[in-house]
């Protein structure tokens, strides 16, 4: 892929919680191209993201700088020595960015870090909404059960009967336990920092579930073609975010009936995954706005408009992509790819 001379390259210098933290924000950003990351430490958590998105990476800052046409060196490694080392190497016009000055710049990253899983938080307590009924729904079932076995039991004198209730009331608090817990796992704010191998299979299993309180459920078929052992590096909350937005939209488009089909594989290092609805569609008109921080085609209160926004800058962040084509009166189909972790 060719670079535009319009990019600022990059080189950070620590690859520990701040340059990890800078590394996460510099891949969202299209004018930025990070060129390479230093630590001493083989094991620094911004060397393996590095890794993951095929950026340099050396445990000898000047490896790296001596290689590179450097629009921009950020130090955060805190070593009083480094400047001096580096002077001797760095091009006339390169800017070092180091002491306080890193400073700032990573903590407004973490500000905005900070700001984006709160709107990430926002969205998704917002969804519950949406759920309220269906998780009613679910919880009455076995409180029902429960309800009509324990006045049973209260007239029974039959000691195996009074057993065999009692395993049922046991049963229905347990899918009532399961069902709370969940909820409020899925309501929890993300307190993951770091990135871990993600099972995809395992986290569209947890969506379903979640997704599964949007509507009616009992005339909506789940087709699943999926390959196991799949895995990306990523932090597990957002990836469920983001099927859980995905699967819920698709759902809510078929109306309690329909199919919806999951897919996933791997091809050429990329894990792909798919989720076909047979919907209503989208217009073509929206098709290039669904996107866009608060359009929704939504009844006021049916939604924030903030779901699929937050559904891209997601994938963005984990160098993947998302496509979706849609037709009137057939469906929708949502196509992510992110890169396989490195072991996979």
């Amino acid at each position: 892929m060719t670079v535009s001379d319009s990019h600022s390259h990059i080189i950070i210098l620590g690859a520990g919680k701040g340059g990890t933290a800078l590394l996460e924000s510099f891949l969202n950003l299209p004018g930025v191209r990070v060129l390479g990351i230093a630590d001493k430490n083989p094991a620094a958590p911004g060397l393996k993201l590095a890794q993951l998105h095929h950026i340099p990476t050396s445990q000898h800052p000047l490896d790296l700088i001596q290689k590179n046409d450097i629009h921009l060196i950020v130090n955060v490694t805190g070593d009083p020595t480094l400047p001096a080392l580096l002077q001797p190497y760095t091009n006339p016009g390169t800017e070092v960015l180091g002491g306080s000055a890193s400073k700032v710049l990573w903590e407004l990253i973490q500000h905005q870090i900070h700001v984006q899983s709160q709107l990430f938080q926002a969205e998704k307590l917002a969804g519950f909404g949406t759920f309220a009924s269906g998780i009613a729904h679910d919880i009455n079932n076995p409180l029902y059960v429960i309800l009509a076995m324990a006045e049973a039991i209260q007239e029974e004198t039959d000691i195996t009967e009074i057993r065999q209730q009692a395993v049922s009331i046991h049963e229905a608090a347990k899918r009532i336990q399961t069902i709370s817990q969940d909820i409020t796992q899925y309501a929890r704010a993300s307190r993951s920092q770091e990135f871990v191998q993600v099972h995809i299979d395992k986290q569209l299993n947890e969506a379903l579930k979640i997704a599964r309180f949007a509507t009616k459920f009992q005339d909506i078929t789940i087709d699943k073609h999926c390959q196991d052992g799949l895995v990306i590096y990523a932090k597990p909350e957002e990836i469920l975010q983001v099927f859980v937005n995905l699967l819920t939209n698709a759902i809510q488009a078929m109306e309690g009936k329909g199919t919806l089909t999951l897919s996933t594989e791997k091809q050429d290092g990329y894990v792909h995954v798919a989720i076909t609805d047979t919907g209503c569609g989208i217009p073509s008109e929206n098709l290039q706005k669904i996107f866009d921080p608060f359009f929704t085609t939504k009844a006021v209160g049916k939604g924030t408009g903030l779901g699929l926004y937050n559904v891209r800058t997601i994938v963005r962040k984990y160098q993947g992509e998302l496509e979706v084509e849609s037709a009137i009166g057939k469906g929708t189909k949502f196509r992510l790819v992110f890169p396989c972790f490195p072991s996979n």
